[in-house]
């Protein structure tokens, strides 16, 4: 169970707040996660540029005493390149990577940007696909295939939501080994129950100990649990699609007394007292959640 992070951002700047996010990573570190995933979409690294993100990622692994994933996804080729070789420099565990994002792509294209990816690349450690249609080219299944059967790619992370998707990547998996992550939270539950190796997630990022506890009750087979934290998985879920990503699991962070520092984008009057009346909804219910999973 990796938490996909949020970014803490310095007020009046694009850059991140760096002691805010090292306690965050801290906060991370005294939970039951096998891991931290920075800079995917939940961590909103289009909003910072190469060297921003290198340094963030540097003194993020140095002082975690997790396992750190980076994502190394950017818009164009070279670019990627560039922050996998940083990112391998400064002690990451494993390399996360989406298609180019922005533009889109069809399949031939996408399935050579990998291909070439870990050509050039030509590191030992796992490399994985990051499908999230939502934000960039999807990957399509024949080429994610392709690349996970050839193990161009170690494994991959699907946050599509797809059902269809996920079964083929879990059948491919019982074949041939690779490794499938839950990118999605929506299908978690059933996902992991069918075989997935694990999560990347972003309700984690807010809810670290009632996802672990879900992921524990599923592999203990204890369906009562299961089905009460599952519950509980998609009332959080459904209370923050009801704003932009990544807002809702920032404004849960923040909940919980850390400081996550200002939204990328400023929201309309009505969407900020929506978040007021979320924070008033989320304290009670987790100290409901708590007690529950005690």
């Amino acid at each position: 169970m990796f938490a996909a992070a949020v970014t803490p951002r310095r007020e009046g700047t694009n850059h991140v707040d760096l002691p805010a996010a090292l306690r965050l990573i801290d906060y991370f570190c005294d939970c039951p996660l096998r891991g931290i995933t920075l800079l995917g979409a939940t961590g909103e690294f289009l909003h910072l540029e190469a060297d921003q993100r290198t340094a963030f990622v540097s003194r993020a692994i140095t002082h975690s005493r997790l396992p750190v994933m980076v994502n190394v996804s950017h818009s164009s080729f070279d670019g990627a390149v560039l922050l996998a070789r940083q990112a391998m420099d400064a002690g990451a565990v494993a390399l996360l990577l989406m298609a180019p994002y922005y533009f889109r792509y069809q399949g031939p294209e996408v399935a050579e940007f990998f291909r070439r990816f870990a050509d050039t690349v030509r590191t030992s450690l796992p490399m994985f696909l990051y499908n999230i249609p939502f934000f960039t080219s999807w990957i399509p299944i024949e080429v994610a295939e392709s690349l996970l059967e050839e193990d161009v790619f170690d494994g991959i992370k699907d946050s599509s939501g797809d059902r269809v998707y996920m079964d083929r990547l879990l059948a491919l998996s019982k074949r041939t080994g690779c490794t499938v992550m839950v990118g999605n939270d929506t299908i978690f539950t059933v996902a992991r129950s069918a075989g997935a190796h694990g999560s990347v997630s972003g309700v984690a990022c807010a809810l670290p100990e009632m996802v672990t506890a879900l992921d524990l009750a599923i592999t203990a087979a204890n369906t009562a649990k299961v089905a009460l934290l599952e519950n509980r998985m998609q009332e959080f879920i459904a209370r923050i699609d009801r704003f932009p990503t990544p807002m809702g699991v920032r404004e849960a962070v923040a909940a919980r007394g850390l400081t996550i520092g200002p939204l990328a984008v400023p929201v309309s009057a009505a969407m900020a007292q929506e978040a007021a009346e979320f924070r008033e909804w989320f304290r009670p219910w987790l100290e409901e959640v708590q007690h529950e999973i005690r």
